[in-house]
């Protein structure tokens, strides 16, 4: 992983600009709209509280077993669903281990003060950090997320 860098711009792929049209499959009679991205965890109320203090977003679903966070200015959000037979990813790749499936791309506009927002959380900073600018985390499931500056 290059903390979700694009090859082409040296830009976090979150923020990277697509201009090329979408491919034309003709008329278009079904609007898809992203609405959060699903983490896996042993316990998904505990994580769900973790990205809550990390990112200030309010939980709008707790049940046993799914919790779901979305941003108060709208858009897509996170939610976490407890999967009994979890196993915390390894990152970077290492051997036979479980790797990572996604990472989350957060910017931020202080990495000391995003970094010690996120320890503070339950975060741990990862043994490998990549790039100047950004800075890789681990929630406490083990899923890595990346605090990044404006420009990175």
């Amino acid at each position: 992983m290059a903390a979700g860098r694009s090859e082409t711009s040296g830009r976090p792929a979150a923020i990277r600009p697509d201009v090329r049209p979408p491919p034309d499959r003709g008329k278009i009679e079904t609007v898809m709209t992203l609405t959060a991205t699903v983490l896996d965890a042993p316990d998904a109320q505990s994580l769900a509280r973790f990205y809550r203090d990390l990112l200030g977003w309010p939980l709008r679903d707790d049940e046993p077993g799914w919790a779901t966070l979305r941003p108060t200015d709208g858009g897509a959000g996170l939610s976490f669903q407890t999967e009994p037979d979890y196993r915390r990813p390894t990152w970077p790749a290492s051997g036979d281990d479980q790797r990572m499936m996604a990472h989350l791309d957060i910017k931020v506009d202080d990495l000391e003060a995003a970094g010690a927002r996120a320890v503070a959380a339950g975060a741990t900073l990862a043994d490998f950090q990549p790039q100047d600018g950004v800075r890789v985390y681990l929630d406490p499931a083990g899923h890595p997320f990346c605090l990044f500056l404006e420009g990175w």
